[in-house]
């Protein structure tokens, strides 16, 4: 199982100069099985660059919602693997009944000239409910983690012999301080991700901003890398950067967290990482 990491920015794309070696480009992860399925975890402005690992293939699979903020569905009608006419696309949201007019909510006139069913692939529409599910051969757990602004999941996903979690916009906080002070350690957070082999955790802040950044729903990097001791994670990539830290910050963010017993990673757009 190999995960192409599209897009790692948050809440909105970074563009210039400052942004070039970590990327600017909003959440969306491609995983692809070694028989080449693929799904797709968010839409964000990165989504764009998935079509670098299909090549002159159409998209064929799945693609996952974590929730359906905009920097997790901006991407999706700029997805040119999709808008063409050999390409077959199944839609998943969590938790909404009637997922296309969700999603049709920010991707219609008068806020956009399309919607969802009129790009040219051919798109069906679904939901997701908490549990275990089967994605393109991958068994993907669903839990819900608090996040301001709608329904939020957090995924566990296996292919049998690895696994991931991918726990991209968390607010800890909502549910207690915990024992630091950044959030607890809830059942459905250890549910998704202990064990698992690397997990992708939203790091949105830093412990000293965390205080104002709870407030936007979001989680500190060393809450992330607190979980991943906890949880006996091998690796922990710190995704969802703030989209006004620079390469040279995150450059430090790197730097505060080398000699751990845990591997931790800031995140870079357009890396592959190889769980097998």
């Amino acid at each position: 199982m190999k995960l192409f990491l599209a897009g790692v920015r948050g809440s909105t794309p970074a563009t210039g100069s400052a942004f070039v070696r970590y990327g600017g480009n909003t959440p969306s992860v491609a995983v692809t099985g070694d028989d080449g399925t693929h799904l797709i975890l968010d839409a964000g402005t990165g989504i764009r660059r998935v079509g670098e690992i299909l090549g002159s293939s159409p998209f064929r699979g799945t693609i996952l919602f974590t929730h359906l903020h905009w920097d997790h569905i901006q991407g999706l009608p700029f997805f040119a693997s999709l808008d063409r006419e050999d390409a077959r696309a199944r839609l998943v949201v969590p938790e909404h009944r009637e997922p296309l007019e969700v999603l049709r909510r920010a991707m219609s006139p008068p806020y956009f000239p399309i919607d969802p069913t009129e790009m040219r692939g051919i798109c069906s529409f679904g939901t997701a409910d908490e549990g275990e599910h089967d994605f393109e051969g991958f068994k993907v757990l669903a839990r819900r983690v608090p996040h301001k602004g709608g329904p939020t999941f957090g995924y566990r996903l296996s292919d049998g012999s690895t696994s991931f979690a991918y726990i991209s916009d968390h607010n800890p906080a909502a549910l207690g301080e915990g024992a630091e002070g950044l959030g607890e350690y809830h059942a459905a957070v250890m549910d998704l991700v202990e064990g698992v082999d690397v997990l992708i955790h939203d790091a949105q802040y830093l412990a000293s901003e965390f205080s104002s950044g709870a407030l936007f729903g979001h989680a500190a990097a060393e809450y992330a890398v607190g979980l991943a001791d906890k949880a006996s994670v091998n690796k922990v990539l710190l995704f969802h950067h703030h989209p006004d830290r620079t390469d040279d910050e995150l450059d430090k963010v790197q730097a505060q967290f080398e000699r751990r017993d845990v591997t931790v990673e800031v995140a870079v757009e357009g890396r592959t990482v190889d769980l097998s």
